[in-house]
């Protein structure tokens, strides 16, 4: 009995773990040469604690400079970590601009939870202070929009987005919030690992930011297509992500 109940927890406590899209740039904001060669990653992950899920090859990675989007998929490297796959990219910032990275994984069975995940997933960075058109949309199936600039924000700033579903606004959806944890935090109890808000009338949430670092926003959407693993059909989980950076005083 006493096995069958620690079992038990344990799949109660894995399937409370949020599951997170990554992008992560080197760089939020570039301002100098030295900067302008970013170093981009691709995850699917669970970010506070840190443990990856397998990420195969994207179906699409863009990026779109003042909302003109290319193709920078062929350009992904894979990386291994405990035999795990994510993958990684180079980009360089050749003039002063709005940069929206995004990617379009292939969806991930996850069995514990008989349903298919895929998040869409976006990240935005200015170079050399060009700071205009930040919110504007990308046209994916489902996105945030920040309604605070997403970047050149401190540690306890409030982030505000708008959560999009065909591009139109998503009301009543749950938004979790993770820590990028690099730096092994402990949470005072699971409850504080992952944060949920639920958007309003017009698909807008906020969020104070308590720590310097990335800050992960994944609103999720039940999709209106499923999905075929082993001749059955399951639902589709459509995440919007979208991650930004806060920093404190030197």
């Amino acid at each position: 009995m006493r096995l069958k109940f620690i079992l038990g927890l344990a799949l109660v406590q894995s399937l409370a773990f949020a599951h997170f899209g990554v992008i992560l740039p080197s760089e939020s904001s570039v301002e100098n040469d030295k900067q302008s060669n970013l170093n981009l990653t691709y995850k699917f992950t669970h970010p506070f604690e840190g443990e990856m899920m397998n990420m195969v090859k994207p179906n699409e990675a863009i990026v779109a400079i003042n909302g003109k989007k290319t193709s920078i998929l062929s350009t992904l490297k894979e990386e291994k970590s405990k035999n795990l796959s994510f993958w990684s990219a180079k980009y360089q910032i050749k003039e002063p601009a709005i940069y929206q990275f995004a990617v379009d994984p292939k969806p991930y069975f996850e069995p514990s939870e008989s349903k298919f995940i895929r998040h869409i997933t976006k990240t935005i960075v200015n170079a050399y202070g060009y700071g205009d058109g930040w919110d504007e949309a990308l046209d994916l199936k489902a996105e945030i929009i920040p309604l605070s600039r997403p970047f050149g924000l401190y540690k306890g700033n409030i982030f505000t987005g708008k959560v999009l579903y065909k591009n139109k606004p998503a009301k009543g959806v749950i938004v979790e919030v993770e820590y990028y944890n690099d730096k092994r935090l402990k949470s005072p109890s699971e409850d504080h690992i992952t944060q949920e808000i639920k958007t309003n009338e017009n698909g807008e949430f906020s969020f104070v930011m308590p720590l310097a670092g990335w800050w992960g926003f994944a609103a999720l959407i039940d999709d209106d297509e499923k999905l075929i693993y082993e001749n059955k059909k399951y639902p589709v989980e459509l995440g919007a992500v979208i991650w930004v950076q806060t920093k404190d005083y030197k």
